[in-house]
């Protein structure tokens, strides 16, 4: 008698584990609260999905495009040793700024080694590697005796005191070279604004950038690093 009791007791728990399984889990929220959330999660009021994709997808391709464009402009640098023209056609001055004569002679080249020891450290890294000086730091900013400023490297005349002016930026501005023979103006992508390089055509060491803000009668600024640049006084 005791093991039907048993028997129909067990039957029964196993009948109602059955009725358990069949019935829905309830929803730990009511669906009309759920489609409240699903509503606020969706795009801002007043735009429509439509419009919400496309103009992620717009914001998306600009940023691609940006960069992409960024990436195809390089930075401007000195030319390795085996790269470049073997010569280049240069203006010679005379040592009281006299215009002599065009002619064409061989590129300066050296090796990196050579560079470091006829350079200081700081001329190094800006006309073999082209950094950047820090402003109001160079001594040929307040320079404003008359001569001529040539290439730290090769000596060659750059720039003359008759178009310096004070640009206020803190690097020494000129508004024309000596001679636009002697430089060099390549496309620079380093920063954020595509700009103009600057390098000196005889051996190729970077000088600074030229801008369009200058003065009369060029309109132009060429921003120069100091220790680029070697003054010669003309008395």
């Amino acid at each position: 008698m005791e093991a039907q009791k048993d028997l129909v007791t067990l039957l029964g728990r196993v009948q109602s584990n059955r009725q358990m399984s069949r019935e829905p889990i309830p929803s730990p929220m009511p669906r009309e609260d759920l489609e409240a959330v699903r509503a606020r999660s969706g795009p801002p009021e007043g735009l429509s999905r439509r419009a919400f994709i496309l103009a992620a997808a717009g914001a998306v391709s600009g940023a691609a495009f940006w960069g992409l464009q960024r990436s195809t402009v390089a930075a401007a640098r000195p030319l390795d040793a085996n790269e470049g023209p073997a010569n280049v056609t240069i203006v010679e001055f005379s040592s009281d700024g006299k215009r002599n004569e065009v002619v064409t002679v061989p590129r300066v080249i050296k090796s990196d080694e050579e560079w470091q020891r006829q350079l200081s450290r700081d001329a190094y890294w800006v006309t073999r590697h082209a950094d950047t000086e820090r402003p109001f730091t160079g001594k040929n900013l307040d320079q404003h005796r008359h001569g001529i400023f040539h290439c730290i490297g090769c000596d060659l005349a750059l720039f003359s005191s008759e178009t310096k002016f004070d640009s206020g930026t803190g690097w020494p501005s000129f508004w024309q070279p000596i001679a636009e023979e002697n430089v060099v103006k390549s496309v620079d992508g380093s920063l954020m604004v595509v700009r103009t390089a600057v390098s000196c055509r005889l051996c190729d060491a970077h000088l600074g950038h030229v801008f369009n803000d200058g003065p009369a009668p060029t309109g132009l600024r060429y921003c120069i690093n100091s220790v680029a640049l070697r003054f010669a006084a003309i008395s």
